[in-house]
């Protein structure tokens, strides 16, 4: 199951984020979404895990916690929409 995670605090990294899921089981990837020219978090990011049971205990357990001084956001990811092309061309 792939797990959007919000409200990060923006020094968090994705070493940080895998410390805080590993605790409910294994975890097939994670990423913290940062700005390509800055290389500053955005704020998200996203842990697939390959359990739907151990990734329903940990958004159930996450969701609300505060982390480093702000109240995260878990839940599962929703599918990315489809971008229309309005192109012209």
């Amino acid at each position: 199951m792939n797990i959007f995670v919000g409200n990060l605090n923006y020094e968090f990294r994705d070493n940080d984020l895998e410390q805080l899921f590993a605790p409910f089981g294994e975890i097939n990837s994670v990423k913290v979404i940062t700005d390509k020219f800055t290389g500053r978090s955005k704020g998200f990011g996203f842990v697939e895990m390959p359990k739907d049971d151990q990734a329903s205990k940990a958004i159930d357990s996450l969701d609300g916690k505060e982390i480093r001084g702000r109240n995260i956001k878990v839940n599962k990811a929703l599918p990315p929409k489809k971008k229309e092309n309005n192109s012209r061309w």
